[in-house]
């Protein structure tokens, strides 16, 4: 049995916990507001981002950080990405000598243009043997309420890997290993700006042609960056990159394609964030993947037009525009 914290409690990182608590795993999930974790504790409810799921009865919350990552064996990471160096910075001093410690999160840090693995080895100085990511389709209320899904645990370390996939199974979540790091990271982190540019078609009033054009050409973008930064373009066709952009750009569950939604109906950025209870990673991650393909000399004009979009430097009609007008 591992111990395993979970920091934090928003819906992604309580669904994990509860898969990990499935699994039997010893797991504490560390989350900031007292009236939460008292909720999780006793009624077994998580109410903010999980309303109706019923937790598992081992699972314990805490809002003290250090105690939920006093002899973790594992720690996995689900909180927003802009957030990650930060809050990480304030509990690394607490992480054991031999805590693997795993991403749940898919965005690119701005300013630096970082993959959140490589964050975390900057702020931890942890090797690549000890972190680790996971990304697919991944949309938490399906997952807790313990209807089949899948995922990808990507590490350079295939041990690692392996316990990592051994600690997470279960009868309804099913993971698989990959040793690209760099392949599942984009592919989680690109494929929400996709689904923005999805959710500004829908919102349009456009129809499934445009969406699957979006979603085809948005895949082709991803791997073409992905390529150039070193991953290997097959990742992009299996789970962490066709099967997560797919559920992504698809489900009314999905965070990016309901902000995309609104944003195509007229709403202004800051009108959407205000309707949006939870991070929806693509908006703040666009301009990252962007400046990140210009360094590299890769063009992805859907994440040129989304930018724009949420910029505010172009309409969400002069951005479908754009696109349509492009040299075939």
């Amino acid at each position: 049995m591992n111990r395993v914290a979970v920091l934090s409690a928003g819906s992604w990182g309580t669904t994990f916990a509860a898969v990990l608590a499935d699994a039997g795993n010893d797991v504490i999930l560390h989350g900031r507001r007292q009236e939460l974790v008292g909720s999780i504790n006793a009624r077994r409810e998580n109410p903010r981002y999980l309303p109706g799921i019923t937790l598992p009865a081992s699972l314990r919350a805490t809002t003290d950080a250090a105690e939920a990552l006093q002899s973790a064996d594992l720690l996995m990471l689900s909180i927003p990405a802009q957030s990650l160096r930060e809050s990480l910075a304030a509990w690394a001093a607490h992480i054991g000598e031999r805590t693997v410690v795993v991403s749940l999160m898919k965005g690119i840090e701005t300013d630096t243009g970082l993959r959140m693995s490589e964050v975390i080895a900057e702020v931890t100085g942890l090797p690549p043997e000890r972190i680790a990511v996971l990304s697919g389709p991944n949309l938490a209320r399906e997952i807790a309420a313990r209807q089949p899904a899948a995922s990808v645990i990507a590490c350079r370390d295939e041990v690692t890997a392996k316990a990592l996939q051994h600690a997470c199974r279960t009868p309804y979540f099913r993971p698989y290993t990959n040793a690209d790091v760099v392949g599942c990271e984009l592919g989680g982190a690109v494929k929400n700006v996709i689904a923005l540019a999805v959710g500004l078609a829908s919102g349009m009033g456009l129809g499934d042609n445009a969406a699957a054009l979006l979603m085809t050409r948005g895949l082709a973008e991803t791997a073409r960056l992905g390529t150039a930064l070193g991953a290997d373009p097959l990742t992009f066709s299996g789970l962490a990159g066709v099967g997560d952009l797919a559920a992504t750009c698809a489900s009314p569950l999905s965070r990016n394609r309901t902000f995309g939604e609104r944003l195509g109906q007229g709403m202004t950025v800051a009108e959407a964030t205000a309707a949006t209870s939870q991070t929806a990673e693509g908006v703040t991650s666009s301009r990252s993947i962007l400046d990140l393909a210009r360094q590299h000399g890769v063009e992805m004009p859907i994440t040129e037009v989304v930018v724009s979009v949420i910029d505010g430097t172009a309409t969400a009609a002069e951005a479908a525009r754009a696109l349509m007008n492009r040299s075939p």
